[in-house]
């Protein structure tokens, strides 16, 4: 389920296994749609069946993940995130806006990269007893309005920068023209260096990882579907030199060859 956030990116594919799966993407409401893209919630069933190994590659946002005994904050992760499944159980999530968290940390986002931390460390004692009002709660729609009543209650002041960071964040998410440093500084008066400074700020990670990471995206959206690809073309559309770099990019972050990957879709 997603409602109103657009389907999910860097999703990596695995074979199927018997069990109940339940994932829904939800949005804010409009009073938190500068700082929170969205919210989701992952509910699983595995009981009496193998464990169920999940992988995403990176996303440039800091997330609140809320589960029993264990709620963390989590900043950007440069490697790609791997979990296993098991018996039974279930995760609420929020996933901030890129320069959305600043406001609320109130130091440099990049001070959480490759890092987690309790949420009591930003929220305080109220972090706990969010955690168990969530937990007890079985509804989607209930946990989405509950933690948005929590996050409204301590919205920062608005943050005219913040918010153009994420413009510019979400311009390299959709606008595949975008390869390098000099295209976003070209589109907007910010010379390279304000531009890292504003992204290790705001966004926790500097503007070139983004742009690679969202190219590195669009690369497996376009496997997925499942077409036929021309690995040396795909490599210069998306800004690489040549295949050689694009293959070893794609080996690093999603832990084999894009073609093994392809095979891999199409075996599950």
């Amino acid at each position: 389920m997603n409602e109103g956030v657009g389907e999910a990116r860097g999703v990596l594919r695995h074979a199927p296994v018997a069990g109940v799966f339940h994932h829904a993407r939800i949005a804010p409401p409009p009073a938190l749609a500068g700082v929170v893209q969205h919210y989701w919630i992952v509910r699983w069933d595995l009981q009496g069946g193998p464990p169920q190994l999940r992988e995403t590659l990176p996303h440039p946002n800091v997330h609140l993940v809320c589960e029993a005994g264990g709620s963390r904050i989590h900043g950007i992760h440069t490697d790609r995130f791997s979990t296993t499944l098991e018996g039974r159980g279930g995760v609420f999530g929020v996933k901030f806006r890129p320069g959305g968290f600043r406001g609320f940390l109130r130091q440099p986002v990049s001070a959480l990269r490759n890092r987690s931390i309790p949420p009591q460390q930003v929220f305080g004692d109220d972090a706990a007893r969010l955690e168990a009002i969530l937990h007890a709660q079985p509804h989607d729609e209930r946990m989405v309005t509950l933690a948005s009543d929590f996050l409204a209650a301590r919205l920062p002041p608005p943050d005219a920068q913040a918010l153009r960071v994420g413009e510019v964040v979400d311009a390299i998410a959709t606008d595949r023209s975008i390869r390098t440093l000099d295209d976003v500084a070209s589109r907007w008066p910010l010379t390279p260096r304000t531009l890292q400074r504003w992204f290790n700020q705001y966004v926790g990670i500097g503007p070139k990882w983004v742009i690679n990471r969202y190219r590195m995206h669009e690369a497996l959206q376009r496997v997925d579907a499942g077409d036929a690809v021309d690995w040396s073309r795909l490599a210069l559309e998306l800004g690489y030199f040549d295949q050689a770099h694009f293959i070893r990019d794609f080996r690093a972050l999603v832990g084999c060859p894009p073609a093994e990957y392809a095979r891999r879709g199409r075996a599950g």
